[in-house]
């Protein structure tokens, strides 16, 4: 332990993990908070990816973080994938591997060595392996998350000739890595049962642990009755990320339409920032509303009737699922988005898939409000008994030793309104 206090941590990430505003940045946000609530010592390495991430750096100085993160320029990391590609390597390697970076991590280590080190997906994971000399002894924890290899799988099944050649070569080529890099660690993390099995299928003999993401519970609470907008559903996420393109994408041409005929009144709000111009364009469509950027989502849950999670490519845990049922909303989602969350199908949370029964399900919520309060209501208990931030994060100290049996980490930060408050 650093100084007789807390542990000195090495975690690295691809994004700073201020603001939690998105799903890797919600786990490695969750991440410094508990660490800091232990007393650790902080060491972050990531990139700057644009001018955005400023107030980021600043945050995470203010409560003591060293950072290391170089700017990220996407027209130089193209280049670089083209090298990697012409090399028989991962394009993703390409695109997070900086000699920057792993200069400062090297020059760093050499003042200090951690007593942990936390990579946050395999890109990030590649660095540990770079600095294996200088990381001898010390352990190692890589949190997949989710297998990177299965996600370009996935994009391949669903691409054409082209698609399915960069996207195919790009799955085999990160699973030849995610195999080595499992190897090579201590410990390694996905976050639901349903990943786990995966692990173990693709990468077998290599032990995995289950470290589900969680959900800020005050953060994320139900709002008012009052302030519900009749008919309001809603749909949140990074909005040129494939997943959630194609997800709305097809909520609105295969179901939409079918649902303003059985509920007129209806209205669909995709609330999340860069949508694609694909995306922007449903806004014009009767009864979409397309938000961009907002500063927080809280307030969107609050006034909406039910949330709808169309998702056709997904893996892991979706926290926009999480969020919305902490916000006491009933979620309508596909099997692919229901994956890995412990809730029960029919009472917890709705599953649909096909086009016909997501419109019957969303009818049936928007016309009968008690039933869809009583999901509402069912669903933030299940995310209270299962998906709470500190009781999960506490599991993984115990793995790592770091917290004995029975005791307590301290006070963690808190964010509120999007600023930061360290413990009193």
């Amino acid at each position: 332990m650093s100084d007789g206090f807390g542990p000195d941590v090495l975690l690295l990430a691809q994004r700073l993990p201020f603001p939690p505003d998105r799903g890797d940045r919600i786990t490695t946000w969750n991440l410094c908070r508990h660490f800091l609530g232990l007393g650790a010592r902080l060491r972050i390495g990531s990139f700057l990816w644009g001018p955005e991430d400023l107030e980021g750096l600043r945050r995470l100085h203010a409560l003591g973080c060293e950072v290391l993160a170089p700017g990220l320029s996407p027209r130089g990391r193209k280049i670089s994938c083209l090298k990697e590609f012409l090399r028989g390597r991962p394009l993703t390697l390409g695109y997070f591997g900086d000699r920057r970076l792993l200069r400062s991590l090297r020059d760093s280590l050499r003042d200090r060595r951690p007593d942990l080190c936390l990579a946050y997906s395999s890109s990030m994971g590649a660095y540990l392996l770079g600095l294996a000399s200088e990381l001898e002894g010390v352990p190692k924890v890589m949190h997949f998350a989710e297998l990177d290899s299965d996600k370009w799988a996935q994009y391949a099944r669903n691409s054409g000739p082209a698609g399915r050649f960069v996207y195919g070569r790009e799955a085999r080529l990160m699973l030849r890595f995610e195999r080595r890099l499992a190897a090579a660690m201590d410990l390694n993390l996905v976050v639901s049962p349903v990943e786990a099995k995966l692990f173990r299928k693709r990468i077998p003999d290599i032990p995995v642990s289950v470290l589900p993401n969680g959900v800020d519970l005050e953060h994320f609470r139900p709002g008012p009755p009052e302030e519900k907008v009749p008919g309001r559903l809603i749909f949140t996420g990074v909005m040129d990320y494939l997943p959630n393109v194609d997800g709305v994408l097809f909520f609105v041409r295969e179901c939409w339409p079918a649902l303003r005929e059985r509920v007129p009144d209806a209205s669909f709000t995709i609330v999340g920032r860069n949508p694609t111009p694909e995306v922007r364009r449903l806004g014009d469509l009767p009864g979409v509303v397309v938000t961009g950027g907002v500063p927080e989502t809280p307030p969107w849950f609050q006034k909406a009737c039910a949330a709808v999670v169309p998702l056709r490519l997904a893996r892991g845990i979706q926290n926009k699922v999480l969020e919305a049922m902490a916000s006491g909303l009933p979620v309508v989602c596909t099997t692919k988005a229901h994956e890995g969350i412990r809730a029960e199908p029919g009472a917890e949370l709705l599953v649909a898939d096909e086009p016909s029964r997501i419109v019957e399900t969303l009818t049936g919520l928007l016309e009968r409000p008690a039933w869809a309060e009583e999901v509402g209501k069912r669903a933030r208990a299940c995310v209270e008994r299962n998906y709470d931030w500190d009781r999960i994060l506490e599991g993984l100290d115990r793995k790592l030793g770091l917290l004995p049996s029975g005791a307590r980490a301290g006070p963690p930060p808190q964010v509120s309104n999007g600023g930061i408050s360290p413990p009193s």
